[in-house]
């Protein structure tokens, strides 16, 4: 699975490949990559939670017009 998606990234011009293997962290999925998606799918509820709290104190310091 993890590899099918990836390699989609691999279309990209110029940069495709580089891309795929720096995801990947080497040649193919490893414990690297694994490790990495782990990391991105814990980490990132925290930054869309701290976007939201920007964005409402952004909305609630400016006001709003609706």
């Amino acid at each position: 699975g993890a590899t099918v998606i990836t390699n989609l990234l691999s279309a990209t011009p110029y940069i495709g490949t580089n891309l795929v293997q720096w995801i990947w962290g080497g040649f193919s999925v490893d414990n690297a990559t694994l490790t990495r998606f782990f990391t991105f799918h814990f980490i990132l509820p925290f930054i869309i939670l701290g976007a939201t709290a920007m964005h409402l104190l952004f909305l609630h310091e400016t006001g709003s017009s609706n």
